[in-house]
């Protein structure tokens, strides 16, 4: 019988976003022939979808997604331990905390085949320009030690090429994977997914999924649902994170008790998002948006910020509306367009949920990974048996 191919899945934050293409993305690959192991640092709801899949999940609580020396220093260490001990045959590692320092783990142990997936980049324009070449160097001398590079969309892949982040033979664009599940917005659903929320049946809302944190820039949402001109519209934001406290006493002190709910982390967002009219996105930065999908798939209008691979699924005038980043003006005002001219957002959502199809499904990103995986093994034993 063949041995099955190991593959370790390192992730800093085993949650939504990366860690969900991350494992949707490994679900449908055939047990048989693979088996997988998350490697992450914190784990979520996620991790008891993996272990339900029947995938191992290894918590390395050193594996922390901010810079600190010491527990770097700790994770790398113990990474390339288990790395060595466990004899993976694929390292394929996720965001920018554990790319780093689990991509210099495998190569320090000899992992035939290492795989690294830009989900986005840890380097961004609103960066000081000291952290940001940092970012670069560290990421162009890791390119160096990988072997295959994969970019979620076009946007992504074509920076990280510009960048010198991937070698040209070395990179391929792959799409995002997003929940199967969807939940069409209908009259019916909206008055469903509103009670849920508590929200009022003849009100505009607008919203978003993502984390609240200085990527997603939520303060820009908050002040966007401000300046709409639809001041009857409230704003809801799911999700949470670190910065759930500072943008709650934004919006108490703007006066938006009233117009702004942060509903906070929920396991039921296909069912919440009928609730909305019109998707928003305020992101500083981006890979491309599993939530923009997420939208399109139940029949949302989307506005959104004009960032890496956004502009693939959010094509201005054909499936949404794009602002540049950090313009909350912009954002209110290409919202109230919408919100205005009703044709214009049914004639956009029905593109949009035309083109989100089965390309972003799991299936179709396993594919990708089986390919990825048995290639690239079959590459590697071959160059150790011309050195040999």
């Amino acid at each position: 019988m063949t041995p099955r191919i190991e593959v370790a899945q390192v992730i800093t934050r085993f949650i939504a976003g990366a860690g969900g293409v991350a494992l949707r993305g490994v679900l449908d690959l055939d047990p048989d022939r693979y088996r997988v192991t998350f490697v992450t640092g914190e784990v979520g709801p996620l991790a008891d979808v993996a272990l339900e899949a029947g995938h191992e999940v290894v918590v390395e609580p050193s594996l922390v997604p901010t810079i600190s020396p010491r527990e770097d220093w700790a994770a790398l260490r113990r990474l390339e331990r288990m790395f060595a001990r466990r004899r993976f045959d694929v390292v394929h590692t996720h965001s920018a905390k554990a790319g780093a320092l689990g991509r210099w783990a495998a190569h320090r142990a000899g992992t035939p085949l290492i795989v690294h997936t830009y989900h986005g980049f840890p380097f961004h324009p609103f960066q000081g320009p000291g952290r940001r070449a940092a970012y670069l160097a560290t990421e162009r001398r890791l390119a160096e030690v990988t072997d295959v590079v994969l970019a979620i969309g076009t946007g992504v892949a074509t920076e990280a090429l510009r960048r010198g982040l991937a070698r040209p033979d070395a990179l391929r664009t792959v799409p995002p994977v997003v929940d199967g599940r969807v939940v069409e917005r209908t009259t019916a659903t909206a008055l469903l997914a509103r009670q849920r929320l508590g929200l009022a049946p003849d009100h505009p809302v607008v919203g978003t999924v993502g984390r609240l944190d200085f990527q997603k820039a939520p303060e820009h949402f908050v002040e966007a649902v401000a300046a709409l001109r639809h001041q009857d519209a409230v704003g809801v934001w799911i999700g949470g994170g670190p910065l759930h406290d500072e943008v709650q006493r934004m919006v108490h002190l703007r006066g938006l008790d009233e117009r702004v709910l942060l509903v906070g982390e929920r396991l039921d967002v296909p069912d919440l998002l009928p609730a909305l009219d019109v998707c928003v996105m305020s992101s500083r930065y981006e890979g491309m948006p599993c939530a923009v999908v997420e939208a399109m798939r139940c029949g949302l209008p989307v506005v959104a910020t004009a960032v890496n691979s956004t502009p693939d699924l959010v094509v201005p005038g054909v499936t949404g509306m794009l602002v540049p980043p950090a313009r909350p003006a912009a954002l209110a005002g290409a919202v109230d367009h919408l919100l205005d001219d009703g044709a214009t957002a049914s004639r956009l959502a029905r593109e949009g949920q035309r083109r989100a199809g089965s390309a972003f499904d799991g299936s179709a990103l396993s594919s990708v990974l089986d390919d990825v995986y048995s290639r690239g093994l079959a590459r590697a034993t071959s160059d150790l048996q011309a050195i040999s």
